[in-house]
């Protein structure tokens, strides 16, 4: 019997925690035995994480090892986030105007969850401004931005050091040899943990739906439906376009991250696949330089599912309040998003953490968050794949910008995708 693929195992597990969480709803005991599975599994992520990043960073950074190329690398990168970012929240109002999921909500239906975690989160970081973020992305500590994984930090101490492995000439060679050890160290262990991935989705989905139930996406299908629309047509038509003026077609993106895409639904965490994704889309044609770089930093800059969602939820809850939002209110909502989208990146929660420090600067009551709170993870299902494809087409945008993507290489590595598929269905 040949064994099934990944994408196969990720779905089984996808759907056995479906049914367990639905047959045991309410039941305590799915959280206690189950909870420590899905945690254990996000956990040896995060563990591989920092040093793929560092490693793969000093070792891109050193092979382009001049200041002014990445420097420019960086300027294109970051106007094509905030270009893209502010399409996504212009997609999302969009949405949200036309299809008014907010309208006719019976708020008597749904059940409010606590949410005082995330508004002592939001206040502790509702001072954090762009200029805090610009000034905490350089260390004091690199040891200290390594325990708290403070990413961009991290990539801005290696980035820094691998120009100085690139200085350094002959004498550099040995560390970027360790740092391109450890890369392929990493990249192993990272193939090892994903054999457990199914097991962590089957947990962490099992809790979900135990906890809330099927019956509690009644109330908010609307809200439900049209985010995972929005995505969707985000995906297609949006990034669709950049990704054929980029050369490329947006299908054979997803056709080769179709297995990290389905593990970053399950799980509700683009971390989960980060390094495979460095991982495929150099061997899709991207240098290690620019992919070890613009992908990373798109994790903190590039949320394009979050913006996109933040509208999307904002003027859900104004319609349900019967709040009537003028087109100069919903600039200036786009314009503050744009803004607390970058300002708190990085910190947990943190499409509900915008909202929270967003909505009270257009006037919408911060307690119909509640309301949405219990299918939020839901939600972060699908706003955590367009992140992913979202930073997948930066890597090969950026890679086309400077006249350095493999067309050929590109064609090679989806024929040899394909082919593997095959064997796998035979």
């Amino acid at each position: 019997m040949k064994r099934f693929g990944l994408a196969i195992q990720i779905v089984i597990g996808l759907i056995l925690g479906i049914l367990v969480g639905a047959i045991f709803f309410g039941n305590p005991a799915v959280a206690t035995y189950l909870q420590p599975i899905g945690d254990i599994f996000l956990r040896l992520i995060k563990m591989i994480v920092v040093p793929i990043v560092i490693a793969t960073l000093i070792v891109g950074v050193a092979g382009v090892g001049d200041v002014k190329k990445l420097g420019k690398i960086g300027g294109k990168t970051i106007l094509y986030f905030e270009i893209v970012t502010t399409v996504a929240i212009f997609v999302g109002l969009l949405a949200a105007n036309v299809f008014q999921p907010g309208v006719g909500v019976d708020m008597s239906h749904l059940a409010k969850t606590d949410i005082h975690t995330y508004v002592e989160t939001a206040e502790s970081t509702q001072s954090h401004s762009m200029i805090d973020t610009f000034v905490n992305i350089v260390p004091k500590n690199i040891f200290d931005a390594i325990v708290r994984g403070d990413m961009l930090a991290i990539i801005f101490f290696s980035v820094l050091f691998g120009l100085g492995v690139a200085a350094a000439g002959e004498k550099g060679k040995p560390v970027l040899a360790f740092f391109q050890g450890v890369a392929d160290a990493m990249f192993w262990v990272v193939n090892a943990i994903m054999r457990f991935a199914p097991f962590g989705v089957f947990a962490l989905i099992g809790v979900t739906v135990s906890k809330f139930g099927l019956s509690s996406l009644v109330p908010l299908a609307k809200l439900v439906i049209l985010v995972h629309l929005a995505m969707l047509f985000f995906i297609l038509v949006v990034l669709g376009v950049i990704a054929r003026i980029s050369g490329i077609k947006i299908t054979m993106i997803l056709r080769v991250l179709k297995d990290e895409l389905l593990l970053a639904y399950s799980t509700s965490s683009s971390e989960t696949v980060l390094p495979k994704i460095m991982e495929k889309m150099e061997k899709m044609g991207c240098p290690k330089a620019i992919t070890s770089f613009v992908i990373p930093t798109g994790y903190s800059f590039n949320l394009d599912g979050s913006t996109l969602y933040q509208a999307i939820a904002a003027l859900f809850i104004a319609q349900m309040y019967g709040i009537h939002m003028p087109i100069s209110a919903q600039i200036t909502l786009m314009l503050v998003l744009m803004v607390t989208s970058k300002g708190i990146a990085g910190v947990p929660g943190v499409s509900f953490v915008v909202l929270l420090a967003t909505l009270g600067s257009v006037g919408i009551p911060l307690e119909g968050l509640a309301f949405i709170a219990g299918v939020d993870r839901l939600l972060d299902m699908a706003r955590t794949v367009v992140n992913v494809v979202g930073n997948a087409l930066a890597a090969v945008v950026i890679s086309r910008w400077e006249g350095q993507f493999d067309k050929k290489k590109a064609g090679e590595y989806l024929n040899e995708v394909k082919a593997n598929a095959n064997t796998t269905a035979a």
